[in-house]
């Protein structure tokens, strides 16, 4: 329970508008942990930090210290909220998925 109000209170704390990447071109799909990893990387990593991927993003929550589950990560990745935007629309069901059973695994592992 301590996780999801420290989640939504830096949720909340959120200052940045430019996660994701910048880019509004649709990742391409991936497989396997490596596939995972990357759409980590390449939506996620520029905000929060993930030992696992190398990310150090100063702005969003660290996801090493949180250490998420997939539920509720894939909601947040999907909906968004406070500053964070919503991935549904530019990721597929798939692709939130993976990140989200990704960062679960590995938040707190690096």
């Amino acid at each position: 329970m301590k996780i999801r109000a420290l989640l939504a209170a830096s949720l909340v704390a959120f200052v940045a508008a430019g996660c994701g990447g910048g880019s509004d071109e649709e990742t391409p799909p991936a497989g396997g942990a490596a596939g995972a990893q990357e759409l980590f990387t390449q939506n996620c990593a520029n905000c929060h930090v993930l030992a696992a991927a190398g990310a150090k993003g100063q702005v969003g929550p660290n996801l090493d210290q949180l250490r998420p589950g997939p539920d509720l990560l894939k909601a947040q990745i999907t909906n968004g909220g406070g500053a964070m935007p919503a991935f549904g629309g530019k990721l597929s069901a798939e692709q939130i998925q993976q990140i989200s059973d990704y960062v679960a695994e590995n938040a707190g592992k690096g």
